[in-house]
């Protein structure tokens, strides 16, 4: 809190890298790697400092107990930039849950807290082990041929039916289809999106470039194929009238509150929240996987420790039960490592709805706040030998350094507060589910890169390794 005798510092006086007229620091930072750039800005001016893309003015914070305090004053304090939405609506993609805010906020993620709660993906588990054994035997057919596998575009494919049947009863198998799927569209709207939000101008409103109207007809596919979902959902509904009291999943609930008197929700927000839930689902989760699998492979002993742990405990990848995934703790501590070093939201950016104060600094009414989320993840302030790949600093009483800070507190991989990701529980589920299918079926032989070197990342509204390829070997009965 601030008292009334402290005198409040400005944005304007704060440290931050130089820059020039009109343009800021745009020329310093590349869209691809603005989260390198600006932790690196982090690391040389301190927990709060300031820096200019364009007309973007931004207050940057890397203090952990800081941006967690602003992520809890959502969605009163603080909203996702206006310019997000703005864009999004040009490119044709409807509004969801994640860039719904106040009421309309409120209103959706009642829906769909309820529809991810653990009970629902509990019972949704003998779909998503389907799922998951198409992934195995694609991976299979790769290892008795010799192919080298693409890491992410198969991941994805493995989240986006998952997520599809538990969200809209849509049984979608892009993992056994080489045509064209709806994966290889949704691919194109998140690094779209990035790429407008920080463009320097839109000139996407006056000329539209070949790739602009690639983006169009993906945006068009994908909304088809939503009305499709939404068509096929309120046939099963008029059939069998029970679903409106009790829903199978997240769309039928939705469609049944929208038909509610007064509900809030309309069949556009319906629509965007399909979107979301692919998009969100897609990403994230696939592109932690890649993550995981790269840092096990490069660093043997734990990948023997997770491997000994399923091989124990989950060692059949057909009878999978829910009570076995939970038991796998090494495992979900290496994704808590995974989400540690190479968070795939590494940066938040959030604009103040009102003027208010963080830590002495006055901060006007539309501020944008450019939150550094993995900045105290990786600092020795927080964990010993911070940059080294070690789950067991996630086990209960591993490391004593660790305490009073908790990695749970420090690290916020899925946010924190009340818009904290409903999603977090199936995308552990999914997570720990296919990495235990890959380790109790096939040895990791390599998992490459384009030019050999480390992965590089690349920012496109998530973050992910580029091109990581896998090559297995089959364990033997």
């Amino acid at each position: 809190m601030t008292t009334a005798t402290t005198t409040l510092r400005q944005i304007a006086d704060l440290p931050g890298p130089r820059g020039l007229p009109i343009l800021g620091n745009s020329l310093q930072v590349k869209v691809n790697r603005i989260h390198l750039d600006v932790e690196q800005w982090g690391r040389e001016y301190g927990p709060l400092f300031t820096f200019r893309v364009g007309k973007m003015r931004a207050l940057a914070v890397t203090d952990h107990e800081v941006i967690a305090s602003l992520l809890k004053d959502r969605p009163d304090g603080f909203r996702r930039t206006k310019r997000s939405n703005i864009v999004g609506q040009e490119m044709g993609l409807k509004p969801g849950v994640f860039g719904a805010e106040g009421q309309p906020w409120r209103d959706q993620r009642r829906m769909v807290m309820a529809s991810f709660a653990p009970n629902h993906v509990r019972a949704y588990f003998p779909s998503l082990l389907k799922v998951m054994q198409r992934l195995r035997g694609r991976w299979q057919a790769a290892a008795r041929s010799g192919s080298t596998i693409a890491l992410q575009e198969d991941l994805m494919r493995y989240t986006v039916d998952g997520v599809a049947g538990l969200a809209f009863g849509t049984d979608m198998n892009t993992l056994q289809s080489d045509e064209e799927v709806i994966q290889q569209h949704l691919d194109k709207i998140f690094p779209a999106l990035f790429r407008r939000i920080f463009a320097p101008f839109p000139y996407w409103r006056l000329i539209r470039l070949p790739a602009d109207r690639a983006l169009d007809r993906s945006v068009l596919a994908i909304n088809h194929a939503i009305d499709g979902f939404i068509a096929q959902s309120r046939g099963r509904m008029r059939a069998n009238p029970a679903l409106r009291e009790a829903p199978t999943n997240l769309l039928e609930a939705m469609l049944a509150a929208a038909d509610q008197p007064d509900s809030g929700v309309n069949d556009q927000q319906v629509a965007g929240n399909v979107l979301t839930m692919l998009l969100a689902g897609e990403d994230t989760t696939a592109n932690t996987l890649a993550w995981m699998i790269y840092l096990l492979q490069r660093n043997p002993q734990a990948l023997q420790r997770a491997t000994d742990e399923v091989q124990r405990l989950a060692p059949d990848p057909a009878a999978f039960t829910p009570e076995q995934m939970a038991s796998l703790e090494y495992l979900e501590a290496c994704a808590s490592e995974t989400m540690r070093l190479k968070p795939v939201g590494p940066f938040m950016v959030l604009e103040a709805l009102k003027d208010t104060t963080i830590a002495d600094i006055a901060v006007p009414n539309g501020t944008f706040v450019w939150l550094v989320m993995r900045h105290d993840s990786v600092s020795a302030q927080h964990f010993p030998n911070p940059a080294a790949f070690d789950p067991s600093r996630w086990l209960d009483g591993a490391d004593a350094a660790l305490i009073p800070s908790s990695p749970k507190r420090v690290s916020m991989p899925f946010g924190a507060g009340p818009r904290v990701c409903p999603g977090r529980y199936l995308a552990l589920l999914e997570i720990k589910m296919a990495m235990a299918m890959l380790l109790s079926s096939f040895h990791i032989e390599n998992v490459g890169t384009p030019d050999g070197k480390e992965a590089r990342e690349n920012m496109a509204f998530a973050m992910s390794p580029v091109g990581l390829s896998l090559r297995v070997r089959e364990r033997s009965a």
